[in-house]
């Protein structure tokens, strides 16, 4: 049995779905650990492309189980229309290959509704939410202010439970932002549309991962977002509102017991941002628009223009110490192709001083990136199937990031095709 952990090093939006897409030839399980809608894995195989957001991106592979932990927040609106859209292109979702944790909480009607609230009080404060519900869903998860999946087996204990969440979460709506109240009649519409048809899915992922686990199979953990997004150790308060690290796998997964043997960190051959918050190799105007459009950086769930920028060694080395990342995934090579120079941020400059320690999160408004240019190798590298196909150019940006990152890299992505990689690891 192995057990490894798909994790993103960065701000997220890395190739983790296209990674794990990958690497689940060897898993017979993927369990989506934490978050929620709010951001997407993109998966392209034979079936399609796909952008998922809630659904483990093993869901598209024949042959693997898909499971959703405790962690996750449920939003059975999003999930089953997924799930919809994904049978429509031929994958197959039934209680067989997909398990959702009866211990994950539902993300309720207004948890959307009062997230786009909060960002319009906001304005020019606001932290870049793609108005989920996702920061209103854990501040109620932790106040004790939704309802577990497992309810969804007794429908009038959950109506009643339900209703007095929504008698008190009415005088936010009303009295703090002049909204409109939610009503018994909106309730019941979204248990009957969404919540009744996901009953059938809800099982103790806990006890399964074990019965799976004794059998020897091999389990892959998938996170969203990336290191830079972690409610503990992110860009505060510019992240999530989860733990984005590989180290809370296994609570999130529902098997806090279980052991991680592999930790792959992936990071992009270049560095992107959606959202709010400090993002110091930031790139602007035409080079950052020529970059945006070489890599089509646009979010999988808002379809917003990502913020783009140079690759960020202070950032990744970062990314790679929280994550304790065993081996690293560099997606997106073939992106900057085009480019006769190639911008890096080697150290950040504060104050005068040259910085190659991640600052605390106030201190990174400050910063300003020292950038240095590496040779490009302007040609198509996307038909490189080996290491020794890579142009010397291209060996030696990929050597670059692995020394300044302090980890060796296993895969290298020329491009978002299933096989379009080279396991370098196998080849020096």
């Amino acid at each position: 049995m192995s057990n490894c952990a798909i994790v993103g090093i960065n701000w997220g939006d890395e190739g983790k779905g296209r990674m794990v897409d990958l690497l689940t030839s060897d898993y017979d399980i993927v369990v989506r650990y934490q978050g929620g809608g709010n951001a997407g894995h993109t998966v392209v195989n034979e079936k399609g492309r796909f952008a998922l957001h809630l659904l483990p991106s093993g869901i598209v592979r024949d042959g693997v189980s898909n499971v959703i932990g405790n962690d996750v927040a449920l939003d059975p609106e999003v999930l089953w229309k997924e799930i919809g859209s994904v049978r429509a292109k031929g994958v197959e979702v039934t209680p067989d290959n997909l398990k959702i944790s009866e211990r994950a909480s539902l993300l309720l009607p207004w948890h959307r509704e009062l997230d786009s609230l909060e960002e319009s009080r906001l304005a020019d404060h606001r932290y870049g939410s793609t108005k989920q519900g996702i920061a209103p869903f854990y501040s109620d998860k932790f106040q004790k202010k939704t309802a577990l999946a497992g309810e969804l087996s007794d429908p009038a204990a959950l109506k009643r439970h339900l209703m007095e969440i929504m008698e008190w979460k009415n005088l936010t709506l009303e009295g703090v932002y002049g909204a409109a109240p939610y009503t018994e009649e909106m309730l019941d519409r979204w248990l009957e549309d969404y919540c009744e048809k996901l009953t059938p899915f809800i099982c103790d992922t806990g006890d399964y991962l074990r019965e799976e686990a004794s059998k020897g199979r091999n389990i892959l953990f998938e996170a969203q977002l990336g290191a830079m997004r972690d409610i503990d150790y992110g860009i505060y308060p510019y992240t999530t509102s989860s733990n984005t690290l590989a180290a809370y796998a296994p609570i999130g997964s529902g098997y806090p017991e279980v052991r991680l043997d592999r930790v792959v960190g992936v990071v992009k051959a270049y560095s992107t941002c959606v959202g709010e918050g400090a993002f110091v190799s930031e790139l602007f105007g035409e080079e950052a628009e020529a970059l945006r459009r070489a890599g089509g950086e646009y979010g999988a769930t808002t379809g917003r223009p990502r913020r783009v920028g140079a690759y960020d060694a202070v950032a990744t080395a970062y990314g790679v110490e929280i994550q304790a990342a065993t081996e690293l995934a560099i997606t997106k090579l073939d992106v900057l192709s085009y480019l006769e120079k190639i911008p890096v941020c080697t150290a950040y400059i504060i104050g005068g001083k040259e910085v190659t320690g991640f600052p605390f999160p106030t201190d990174l408004d400050k910063a300003t990136p020292k950038i240095e240019y590496m040779k490009g190798w302007m040609c198509d590298i996307s038909g490189a199937r080996r290491w020794d196909q890579l142009p010397s150019e291209a060996r030696d940006y990929i050597r670059y990031i692995e020394e300044s990152a302090g980890l060796g890299a296993t895969y290298i992505s020329v491009g978002p095709e299933r096989d379009s990689y080279i396991r370098k690891d196998r080849e020096e």
